[in-house]
Formats: structure tokens, sequence, C-alpha cells
């Protein structure tokens, strides 16, 4: 297609089709032929040459097309020997005739593929009747209103405008649009119709308008779905809602409230009608985004104790540059707090006048009063989110100067300030929902033996690299090394209560002697090596312990470390330089937005359950955690801005997209498209991508858009969201600059679609071929320990895991057969699958009557008389879906009930019940069955401590020998 030909309407394709083009046709035995096919004038038939057939069976007539299929949707195009050869975009299928047959097609490119596509169907569906070419006769809903609007701007009514009151008026409908752009357009027309000037007549704007505000790739989306390939009536649109966009409870009422908000047009506003442009300001608008509108407020179980969430957390936020030469300034903690940060670092210091400062550079220019900081705060602190904030104190001051601090931290926060002791009978820091309107107070506390009104602490905390600097190391350094020792005031002692700062030992003296109020501040580097050695046991403490990590001292150009390495290991603050832009802080802004941005996230269920093995380096699948699959189709890219610095490349960008996944290691991955070159504002890029999720809970969604240049890539533009707030459907991601900021009218157009694994282990071949292939089911697996009383349980345990496993898989197997028999993906639904099955029989006159029984408890699918073999495979694959399902529904009690007694038989063991779950310990099934703790007794038995049950599981949940031989 040549590079200026634009599908902005079913008659460009119509006209396409009967200039006629080169196509593949490609055969059962794998081989392709080049044939050169064209529409027939009277747009009944399409036929192909050379043939070796008789030129009347090198035709296939429009009136017995069944279905036309876009992408690798039939047995011969998914045939092994063809997947590799060439994109799944560039090919498609013409099913046809009483038997189902298939004529499958490559083209040279996908616009080629889109133009055909939407050609057929609209050929096809005015079935028996021959339609008029369209674009002739009455004007379409789409002329008349841009017509409207060209009448109300020619003031003169003289039936021309000029050139630039032309420009804006696009510029107006079309926000983002170059004028540049537009100019050369009107230019290019005149020339084309040689009619030069500096106005323009109405027809031409119209023809201007069409071919630069028409989105190909959405134009093609609309007649997919449109019942006259014009517009979306009522019921196309209400079924474009549920079977992509995956919405629920869709009435026709709603679709006529989306028409009312977005259809430009009158005429079609009062008909019910979305044509193009409606549907297109629907796509791009906020109703349609893909962030999940149920994450834009509150919506995670706020009650559990604060150690079960993450919290977003600044380190320096008063420092606007970096750590060495950065200037302090009061707004950075303005903007901290209102981009929901909860915990935010302040370090006292000696103050020329008496009174104490926050700066962290010394060679800041100007230093902070302390005072002032602490207004500010109590201004601000629960602007963005009424949860509790966390001031973590770092105190480098004099005893004098932390009594005036103490004093005005009381005055000024008043009543917000949580001063109430611990609850000693409790096991857990209070929930976010109990402190919420509070400010916590996060330092070091006198012991109680301290009567005096100071004595000394210990102090591990960051802030010593500065001190160095002051030339002040060696006032406090401690004779013959070990912990530094400051003074700290009573008045300051006292306002700390649920966040008291103590230094870490190790794991097993935090496990015998932390109380719960009590809190560790970990250094990046220390904190790394935790995660990298024994990932499981700081899981396990941060379980129950606050703790927080900041920055390496050697950052000073306050650039981030990564917070998805301690956040995968449950550390809830991650102390990040909210004033350096770039991945970590795109990674940290993303990830606190899925809870109504508040500053709290709920960590995922395997790091709060006290019973549950999780080790942060897990290389695959989890037990007891459904792994995902998504599927990520990129289609294009509009209004993209030219990348900082790139002047010496003129206005050529040559963009391309890269989707990165960010959570535990065997989830982290990255994929990019191809380049679009040449391709302006607004490239094609029509590429799918493919992840697996293992814990989709703990994964985020970043696309970079960056432009391809031999020197070195340059960045456009980012966004990124959490996994669990994408929506699936066509949606529209607004892009953000390095800073976060929004980019006006800068987007992607993607599909999401996301489905469970199919079975267990790593990830395997899809599609037919893959199906054919046996692949080895993977069961839950036990091995002896040793202790009769422990094998046995676990034995009687994994025979109904193991029919869990063929229930699950077999249900999954029989839907993707089915799936791929209507021609869809793994990814598609059900309603897809219908409307498929039913568009095949709404096409053919001699197709049997098909009825689905909505009203039978499992809906029979039965047809009336002989059917073609498509169509019986077809329902014998719906019949074992359903045959499949009926045995998981009838089956899972009994399953479920034998996994009890066998719960029963380990619970008898112990002398309470605990809340975790069985699920984690024998791991692996796929169907999460709560009850007590086996853990508890079996770690009693082995004479060892319940938190080091742990070491007696593989990361996947199975039993494995203890590992001193007096325990085996």
């Amino acid at each position: 297609m040549p590079n200026d030909r634009k599908i902005n309407s079913t008659a460009a394709c119509i006209s396409l089709m009967l200039e006629g083009c080169e196509l593949k046709k490609v055969r059962s035995n794998s081989r392709m032929y080049s044939r050169f096919f064209v529409l027939d004038a009277d747009m009944r038939s399409v036929r192909w040459e050379p043939s070796k057939k008789d030129s009347e069976k090198a035709k296939i007539e429009i009136k017995s097309v069944k279905e036309v299929r876009v992408g690798k949707k039939t047995p011969v195009l998914r045939s092994n020997g063809l997947s590799d050869q060439f994109p799944d975009e560039c090919a498609f299928s013409i099913i046809y005739g009483d038997n189902y047959e298939s004529l499958d097609l490559v083209a040279s490119s996908a616009d080629v593929v889109s133009a055909w596509v939407m050609g057929l169907r609209y050929l096809v569906s005015y079935g028996k009747h021959s339609p008029e070419a369209p674009g002739t006769g009455h004007p379409s809903l789409r002329t008349s209103w841009i017509s409207s609007v060209f009448d109300l701007a020619d003031l003169e009514k003289s039936g021309r405008i000029p050139v630039s009151r032309a420009v804006q008026l696009i510029k107006a409908l079309n926000p983002g649009m170059k004028t540049s752009t537009i100019e050369l357009k009107f230019k290019e027309l005149q020339k084309a119709s040689e009619r030069p000037g500096t106005e323009v007549a109405c027809d031409l704007f119209v023809e201007a308008y069409c071919e630069l505000c028409t989105r190909p790739e959405i134009f093609f989306l609309l007649v997919q779905f449109s019942s006259n390939k014009e517009y979306l009536g009522v019921k196309d649109l209400l079924m474009f809602l549920e079977v992509e966009q995956g919405m629920e409870g869709v009435t026709e009422e709603k679709c006529l409230e989306i028409v009312s908000k977005y259809e430009p047009s009158k005429e079609g506003r009062e008909k019910g009608y979305l044509a193009i442009d409606g549907f297109t300001r629907y796509l791009l608008s906020a109703d349609c985004s893909i962030f999940d509108p149920q994450h834009r407020k509150v919506c995670q179980d706020m009650a559990q104790p604060l150690s079960h969430y993450y919290i977003s957390s600044a380190h320096s936020a008063c420092l606007l540059e970096d750590n060495f030469w950065g200037r302090s300034d009061i707004s950075g903690y303005i903007s901290a707090l209102g981009l929901g940060c909860r915990s935010i670092e302040l370090v006292l210091w000696d103050g020329p006048d008496g009174e104490p400062v926050v700066y962290t550079s010394p060679s800041a220019a100007s230093c902070v009063p302390f005072r002032a900081v602490v207004g500010l705060i109590d201004q601000h602190a629960f602007t963005a989110s009424a949860y509790p904030l966390i001031l973590c104190l770092v105190v480098r001051c004099s005893a004098p100067q932390q009594r005036l601090a103490a004093q005005c931290l009381r005055k000024t926060l008043g009543e917000k300030l949580y001063l109430e002791p611990p609850n000693p009978v409790a096991s857990y820091l209070p929930s976010p929902e109990e402190l919420k309107g509070r400010i916590l107070i996060k330092g070091k506390k006198l012991p109680p033996t301290c009567e005096d009104s100071e004595g000394e602490v210990s102090d591990e905390e960051e802030g010593w690299e500065l001190a160095r600097r002051l030339g002040q190391e060696d006032r406090e350094a401690p004779e013959g090394g070990g912990l530094r020792r400051v003074r700290l005031s009573r008045e300051l002692s006292e306002l700390v209560s649920l966040c008291q700062a103590v230094p870490f030992q190790d794991f097993e003296s935090s496990r015998r002697g932390q109380r719960y109020w009590e809190m560790c501040s970990f250094s990046e580097v220390e904190a790394g090596r935790f995660a990298n050695e024994c990932p499981a046991e700081l899981v396990s403490y941060n379980k129950r312990f606050l703790s927080r990590v900041y920055p390496s001292p050697m950052r000073i150009d306050a650039s981030n470390m990564n917070p998805q390495d301690f956040w995968k290991c449950g550390c809830q603050m991650v102390a990040m330089n909210y004033q350096t832009p770039g991945l970590m802080m795109d990674l940290n802004a993303g990830w606190f937005r899925q809870n109504g941005a508040c500053g709290y996230v709920l960590r995922p269920a395997i790091m709060r359950e006290e019973v549950s093995y999780f080790s942060a380096n897990a290389k695959d699948s989890l037990p007891g955690v459904p792994a995902q699959l998504l599927h990520l189709k990129v289609i294009s890219g509009q209004n993209l801005p030219k990348p900082k610095g790139s002047g010496a490349k003129g206005e050529v960008v040559e963009p391309y997209v890269c989707a990165e996944i960010h959570g535990i290691p065997a989830d982290c991955a990255e994929h990019r498209t191809k380049t679009a070159l040449q391709s302006g504002d607004n490239p094609i890029f029509d590429e799918s991508l493919e992840f697996q999720i293992n814990l989709p809970e703990l994964a985020v969604l970043r696309f970079v858009v960056l432009d391809d240049d031999y020197i070195g890539d340059e960045f456009i533009a980012q966004y990124t969201i959490p996994f669990e707030c994408l929506q699936p459907g066509y949606r529209h991601v607004p892009l953000q600059s390095l800073a976060g900021e929004p980019l006006p009218h800068a987007t992607l157009f993607v599909h999401v679609a996301i489905t469970d694994r199919r079975g267990g282990g790593k990830g395997h071949r899809r599609g037919l071929a893959g199906r054919r292939g046996r692949r080895v089911r993977e069961y839950t697996s036990t091995k002896a320990t040793g202790i009769k009383a422990i094998d046995e349980v676990f034995r009687t345990a994994t025979q109904p895991l193991r029919e869990a496993t063929d229930l699950r898989e077999n249900v999954q197997n029989a839907l993707v057969s089915f799936k791929e028999l209507c021609g869809l993906t793994p990814a598609a639904n059900m309603k897809q699958c219908i409307l498929t099955v039913s568009t095949w029989l709404l096409h053919s006159d001699s197709a049997p009557s098909v009825t689905l029984n909505l009203a039978e408890q499992y809906p029979p699918m039965e047809a009336q008389g002989p059917i073609p073999d498509l169509l019986r495979k077809v329902l014998t694959a719906y019949e074992t879906m359903i045959q499949t399902s009926r045995t998981l529904i009838e089956s899972a009690d009994a399953v479920y009930g034998k996994l009890i007694q066998a719960q029963q038989a380990g619970g008898s063991w112990r002398a309470a019940p605990a809340p975790p779950r069985l699920w984690h310990v024998l791991g692996g099934s796929g169907l999460p069955v709560p009850g007590q703790a086996v853990g508890g007794w079996a770690a009693e038995l082995c004479g060892r401590e319940q938190a080091e049950w742990g070491r007696l599981m593989r990361k996947r949940g199975r039993v494995i020998s203890c590992q001193t031989p007096e325990h085996n």
C-alpha cells in the first residue's frame, strides 16, 4: 500500500479491493503462492489469478463468507512450518462455504490486511443485498457533521473560509495535532485539486479533516462491531463494552449516556449513534483509561497491622538537587506530601540562632528552620491522604535544641501527635485505619532505667556521612569501636511511641527479643546483602516488624535505589529521593497509585501470613499463587513529542516501545516493539507481547517510548502502572515525562488481556501445535521427613491435591480448545466465542439452527439437522468444556473435604489452631484451601521455633528433611 494512502472510511477499503493487490495464498502443505486478488466490479465476488483452477472456481462469493479472521487463527496458519515466517498482523483468513473452508492469506503490511478485512466485513454484513459503493448517495453522519462545523466557521457565508481559520478549526477538533501538519495537508489537497489560494471550500475541508483525524486502527475496531460499518448503534456499543472491554452490567441506558457525552454530531446523539469521531473521543477519555478507576480511591483493607503495608517514604525531601551541592527548600516537603508520601525524614542540626534547623548538605546555600518545617507539615500532612504520617527524626543537634524541637512539635501538631504508649498485650502494630489523622514520631527512646532529663543512646542511623563532611565524626566516635553514642533529651524521647528506633543485631535476636513497636533502619547495602543471602528470613522478619531502608551515603548525586529489590522482601519503608526523576521514581510513583494514592499499599498475602514460605529470589511460580499471562498488544502512538536534545536529527523521530515488568526475579522481563520508521508523531507498531506473571500483587508494568538512534536511544515518554490496576480491552496509555509530568495529548493505544496460565511450571508453547504435544502434568509431591506422623499426614493430602490439579487443568485445556476452534486466542472470553459462532450462522443460508439453552444449569449448545465438520468440532469442544466444568463444580466439595480431613489430622497435634493456610505448606494445587496451620505442630515436633519451619520446605512449598541429622 502506498505510504500516503489513508484508510479513513469504508469507501477507501472498497476502492483498494476494486483496484486489487498482491497477496500470498497459503496452502495446507505450508507452501505459499503469490496471487493477485481483486474484488469484482459488482462487489459480489473476490477473484485471484493466476490459478490452475477454472476462472469461475478461483473465486469466493461474498454471500458464502462466514467470517473474516485477523491473524494466525486457523490450523493452516498456526502450523509449525509457517508460524515464524511472517508476523501475526500480516495474516488473515476468509472462512467460507457450507463446510467452513478457509482461504489463508498473507499481506505485505498490516495496513493492507486492515483494508481487506474492513472491506470484506462491510460487504458480508449486507447479506443477500447488493450494497452500494460506500461514500455515494446520501452523505454520511460524519460528513454532515463536519460540513455543519464548516458552515459555522463560514462567517461570511461565502462557501469558503481562510486556510488559517480552517487550520485552527481542525486543531480545536483534534487537540495535539501540529499546525505544520495541517497546513501541509491543505497545500497537498489544493495542489491535487488545482485550487490554490488562501481559502478552502467545504468539500476540501471535509477531505482534509477525514484524512488527518481518522485513526485507521480505531476505524478498523469500529467496523468489527458496527452493524452497518459506519457507526456503532446502542446494541453495537453494548456488545463492544461487554465483549472487548470486559465491562459487566452494561445497559442500553449506559450506552446512550456514552453516546450523549462523546458523539459530536447532534443527529448522532438524537439517534443513539456513535460515529468514528465520538468513538475515538470515548476511547481517549478517562472513562476508558487503562488504569482501573476502582483504584483511584482507597480500595484495599486498611484494618491490617501497620507492618502489613508498603509505606511511601521520602529521603532528603527538602533537597531540590543532589546530596552534596543541592539547595534546600521547604517546597520539597510540600511536593512530597502532595504526592501521598507518608514517611518523611528530618535531620535536626544545631541552628545558628539557638533553634534547630533542617538540612542535609554542608554546602547548602541556606538551611531550613525546624519550626518552619513543622508548621508546613501541620498544614499539609493530610491534604493528599488521611492515613498516618511518620516523621523519622535523626538527631544531630544538642540536648537544649532537642528540647526546643520537642516543644515545637507538641505545640504545633497538638492532638495530631500520637503519644499513647504501646499495648503490651498486643502482638502487632495498630492499623492505618485506627491511626487516621495521626502523626507518629520515629526515633530513639531513653531506656526505662534513665531518670535524668537526658541520657545516652546508641546511634546507627543515617547522617554520619554528612557529619564526616562537617568534621564532626570524631566528636561522637566511641573508644574501641562499637555503636556510636549520642545525647538524647527526655522531652524528645517521650514523643516516640509506636516507632522506636533500635539497632538491628540479627534475625534470631529479633525473633526472640524485638517488640512489635520497635523498628530497625537498614542501609541500602546492608538490606541488599540480606535480600541476597537470606531473603526468606527478611520476609519473615517484616511480617511483624516495620523496617526502613535508606539510600547509601555514596549516592551523593541523590540517585535512587530500586525499591522493588526491597519490596519483594517485604520492607515497608524504602526511602526515595523524590527530587531525582528516572526509572526508580517511576516505579515508586506508579506503585503507590494503586490504593487511591493514599501512601499505603497492602502487601501480598503470602508475605503477611504467619505460616507461609516465600523467598524473594524465587525463579519460578509460587505455591498458592496462581500465575497469570499478560497479553499486551502495542497498537499505535499519538502525538509523541520529540526527545530533548534531538535537534541534530531535525523532525525525524523513529520511536519504539519497551514494555517492562518489574517484580520478583521470576517476573522481571522486557520486550520491545519494532522501530516505526519515518512515522512522524503517530506511529503504528501493531505488535503483540506476552509476559508470565508469577506474583501479580507485586508486579509493575512500565511503558517506555524511546527514539531509535545509532548514537544512543533517547527517552521520549513513559508510564508506570501496577499490574493489579490494568483494565482489559482497548485502552489508551497517558504518557508522562521523565519527571512524571503528564504530556498533553501524548498516548499509546494498546490492547490488554489477562489469562490464567495453563498448568504449572514454566510457560510452554500455546496454541493447537503446542496442545498436540503431550506434556507431563506437574503435581505436588512430598519428601519423607523421617517423622512418621508428619509423613502420614502429607501422604493423605497428596492424592486430593492431584485430583484438584486434574480438575483445574482439564477445564483450562477444554477452554483453550474451544476458543481455538472458534478462531480465537486463549486470551479470548466466552462472550467472544459465542459471538463468533453466531456470526457464522447468521451469514449462512444452509446452516443448521443451533440453540443455546441458558435456562439449564449447564447450558447445552445443540444443532438441529446435519452440520459441517468444523461446526461439529466446535459443538463437541463446547460440550467437553461444559462437562469438565461440571465435573469440577460437582467434585470440588469432595476434594475439599479430603483436604480438610488431612488438615484436621495435622491440627490434632497442636494445642490451639492458627489462622494461616495449609495451602501454602502443601502448595501448588491452584485451589486455595483455608484452614489451621500445619507449620506450628510440625515445628514443635522438630524442636524448632515456628518461624524456622520455613527451612523444612522448598521454595515451592514441598516438605524436605530437616537440615540437621538429629532432627531427621
